[in-house]
């Protein structure tokens, strides 16, 4: 355990706009409108806000538009974008900032009109020289060959997939925010669209608009402040390769070394999480990612989906808002995951809330199973 900064700090704050449609919106202005939301949820002002950590897939400098659009002048900064995971590293990357006296309340943040905007958004995933002659759709098919070979490695079904999409959806059910709600069935996944095999349209992650921010002070402030401290415990992140062809097996992410790392820091056990918030862009992540992060052995994950064991009421809570598969996906899902586990963790989740939420993980993907990064929070109980 890394008690140097293990709950040192806090999410004090936060916010989200404009999740789904979003039309006339620009990913500015709902990455805005998320941080004023988080700002005054956290009991703060915008003048108070002196540390901006952000990553767009819209921005070639993202702190520096964020600060101009919120009119900030901060004393630090960071804009390390690792694709999606990059929210998991800045909960890391505030916390030092924090510890260090670098700035006292930090803000981290994100907006996409993605949807709005035609689904379209600058293409990050690939250096393109890799597989360009190929002609492969990005990022689709690079997540499809890891489903491939997980399935010929180790049996796992495309029913098995599916059971990740209908537990998605089944959580989003519960969520008046989710974009996808309804009924979901196996068959429902098997039917749909094929779009780059073994992956259907039901495999892949929705396209939405939305905003996120949340805000961060040190652990002694943040008992003053109006909201229940959501505490930072640890967090580690791993990256092996940015293209696919260059991952080293297709079957194995980063996570698996990033999450050592992270219980190492955070103090705690398998058994002591509550709550899995997986960045599920494809059914496939969630299957990776429950081996990879250590909750079954490996080439066991589609088994250990079946029969709704990361579904309401099973075994395991995955992904309780509904995840990227049904509740929100604006290019860079990453902050959402921590929006959800500290709503989960104040215990404001309703219908979906969980009987016992005092440790999150969290566990952020970029690129094409390129950048990982897990990341733990957690209630005052488990300080």
């Amino acid at each position: 355990m890394n008690e140097a900064i293990r709950g040192k700090t806090a999410i004090v704050g936060i916010g989200t706009a404009g999740c789904g449609e979003a039309k006339g919106f620009s990913a500015i202005e709902l990455l805005g409108q998320a941080s004023i939301k988080a700002i005054a949820d956290a009991g703060l002002e915008l003048q108070d806000i002196d540390g901006i950590f952000a990553a767009t897939s819209s921005h070639a400098f993202p702190t520096l538009s964020v600060a101009e659009y919120l009119g900030i002048k901060p004393r630090y900064v960071d804009g390390t974008n690792v694709g999606g995971s990059s929210f998991e590293m800045h909960l890391l990357q505030a916390t030092l900032a924090l510890e260090a006296g670098l700035c006292n309340a930090a803000l981290v943040c994100y907006g996409s009109n993605q949807r709005t905007a035609g689904g379209r958004l600058v293409s990050m995933s690939e250096p393109q020289w890799h597989e360009s002659f190929y002609k492969p759709r990005h990022p689709i098919t690079s997540y499809s060959l890891a489903a491939s070979r997980h399935m010929h490695q180790y049996g796992t079904t495309r029913e098995m997939l599916a059971e990740v999409a209908v537990s998605a959806r089944g959580w989003a059910n519960l969520n008046p925010e989710a974009f996808a709600r309804g009924p979901l069935t196996i068959e429902d996944v098997m039917a749909s669209r094929m779009v780059s095999d073994p992956l259907s349209s039901a495999d892949c992650c929705l396209v939405t608009d939305g905003g996120a921010a949340v805000v961060l002070v040190r652990s002694d402030r943040a008992r003053h402040l109006p909201q229940k401290p959501v505490y930072f415990l640890g967090a580690a992140g791993a990256q092996w390769h940015r293209s696919v062809v260059c991952m080293p097996d297709l079957t194995v992410t980063a996570a698996s070394e990033s999450a050592p790392r992270a219980m190492e820091m955070a103090g705690v056990k398998h058994a002591d999480v509550d709550l899995v918030m997986l960045y599920d862009a494809f059914t496939i992540n969630t299957i990776l990612f429950l081996e990879d992060l250590g909750f079954c052995p490996k080439g066991e994950g589609g088994r250990f989906v079946q029969g709704g064991h990361i579904a309401p009421g099973g075994g395991l809570a995955v992904n309780t808002n509904g995840g990227g598969l049904s509740c929100v996906h604006p290019g860079m899902y990453g902050l959402f995951l921590i929006v959800e586990a500290v709503t989960q963790i104040r215990g404001n989740a309703g219908a979906r809330q969980l009987k016992k939420a005092d440790v999150a993980l969290l566990h952020g993907n970029g690129g094409t199973l390129s950048s990982q990064v897990t990341a733990f929070l957690g209630s005052e109980a488990v300080l």
